[in-house]
C-alpha cells in the first residue's frame, strides 16, 4: 500500500476516532450545562415568584 506501514492507517483510524469520542463527549456536557442551567433559572425565578407574592400579602395585610 504505497510503502506506508500498516501501523500508520491504524494511528490515523485512532486519531480519528479520538475526535469524534471527543466531540461527542463536548455535545453531552453542553446537554448536561443546559440542563443545570435552566434547573437553576427555574428554581430563581420560583424563589422570585414566591417573594413578591409574600410582599403583596404583607400590604394587603397592612391596608385592610
Amino acid at each position: 500500500m504505497l510503502g506506508i506501514p500498516w501501523w500508520v492507517f491504524i494511528m490515523i483510524g485512532l486519531i480519528f476516532f479520538c475526535g469524534v469520542m471527543a466531540f461527542r463527549a463536548m455535545q453531552a456536557e453542553k446537554r448536561l450545562e443546559q440542563q443545570f442551567i435552566e434547573k437553576e433559572g427555574k428554581i430563581y425565578m420560583d424563589r422570585m415568584k414566591a417573594e413578591m407574592e409574600a410582599k403583596h400579602d404583607n400590604k394587603q395585610q397592612m391596608h385592610g
